[in-house]
Parts: C-alpha cells; sequence; structure tokens
C-alpha cells in the first residue's frame, strides 16, 4: 500500500436501521452469497488505508471482521453525520488526512472511488443525483462539523458538506448507478440481478474509466 492510500482512512455507515427490510441489520443482508458489508469491505480494498464500521449498539456483532466500530455516543441522535464526526476523530488518531465514507447497503461501489473523487472535501454524484454519504471529508474539518451539530436545527448531509464546500464529482460515464441504496426488497432484488449479470471478476464495480 502506497503512502497516499494510508492517508486516507475509510468508514462504513452500517447505523441503518433496515425499516424497509423487516428491520434487519443492513450490514448482515445476503447479496450473491455474501453479505452486504462484505461487498463494501471488497470494494474499498487497496483504496484505502484503515477502515472501521460506524454502528450503534453491540459492537461484538462485528468481531468477525477485525474492525474498530465506532458508536455515535454523545452525537447519538443527530442522523448519519453523527457517525461520520465520530469517524473524523478515529480518522485523525490513526494519522489519516482524510475519510472515505460510503453506505453499508451501497454494494457496488467503484474500485477506483478514491481516486476519481480527488482531493477532500469531495462528493459523489451520478447524473444529477448527489449521493451525499459517499464522500471524501478532510479530518481537519472536523472541529466545522461538530460546530455544526452542536447548533440547533436539522442535521442534513447535504447542509454539511456545502459547509466544508465540497466538490461534485460526476460518475456519469457508468451505465448505471454505481452507488445504488439497497433499501427496499424490491431493491435487492434488482441488485441480485444487477449482480449476476455483472462480468466476472468484478467488473460491475469498476465504475467507468480511472
Amino acid at each position: 500500500m502506497t503512502d497516499n492510500r494510508k492517508r486516507i482512512a475509510g468508514l462504513i455507515l452500517a447505523g441503518g436501521a433496515g425499516s424497509r427490510l423487516g428491520g434487519v441489520d443492513k450490514a448482515f443482508v445476503g447479496l450473491g452469497g455474501r453479505f452486504l458489508i462484505d461487498h463494501l469491505l471488497g470494494g474499498l480494498a487497496g483504496q484505502v488505508g484503515p477502515i472501521a464500521i460506524s454502528a450503534n449498539g453491540d459492537a461484538s456483532r462485528f468481531a468477525g471482521f477485525g474492525l474498530p466500530v465506532l458508536a455515535d455516543g454523545n452525537l447519538a441522535g443527530k442522523g448519519p453525520l453523527a457517525g461520520v464526526a465520530a469517524g473524523l476523530a478515529w480518522a485523525r488518531d490513526e494519522g489519516a488526512a482524510e475519510l472515505m465514507t460510503v453506505p453499508v447497503d451501497t454494494p457496488f461501489v467503484p474500485r477506483n472511488l478514491v481516486a476519481r473523487l480527488g482531493a477532500a472535501p469531495s462528493v459523489a454524484v451520478w447524473r444529477g443525483r448527489q449521493h451525499h454519504l459517499v464522500a471524501l471529508w478532510p479530518v481537519d474539518g472536523l472541529s466545522a462539523l461538530q460546530a455544526f451539530l452542536a447548533r440547533p436545527g436539522t442535521y442534513k448531509v447535504r447542509d454539511a458538506l456545502d459547509l466544508l464546500d465540497a466538490r461534485q464529482v460526476g460518475f456519469d460515464d457508468a451505465e448505471t448507478d454505481p452507488f445504488l441504496n439497497i433499501n427496499t426488497a424490491a431493491d435487492l432484488d434488482a441488485a441480485s440481478v444487477r449482480l449476476a449479470s455483472a462480468p466476472e471478476g468484478g467488473g460491475e464495480q469498476r465504475g467507468g474509466a480511472g
């Protein structure tokens, strides 16, 4: 692994309730014989240095992965940005300069995602749709994010990205949305079909030319 990759930490956001999938833990939803979290770990492999999991509840359910599990702590209730803030604090302690965040229900992340996003702050867009949590965050933006979460109001990821002046990076060359979220049983069925039709060797996750 190059020194550049060591400077970029990865965070899998696995805190979603999965209410539209019957309340299941999304990290352990099966797709193509593997859990969703396994797809994410495979997708991030070689793109980042240290990886952590953002999740609340019993951390022991992730024990088999041998990765740090970060709870929202005193920011609980403030949505996914609480996980991002915890991830930035962890990445800072790891000596990283940037943090790549990806939701656990996004199994088709491109193998060149980090390279194409370039320097933080940046966020992925596919054909006009911004995928707010597929983003590269600067670790030195932690204090600004903490201040944002400390004030009253709503805590939208889009607003936090705007606060940090994140660049939108297009992935429009991909024929299908590389950041497809699996929220429902129908989404899972569609993802299964998509995975089965992908070129052997993970071509589905390449996400276009780098």
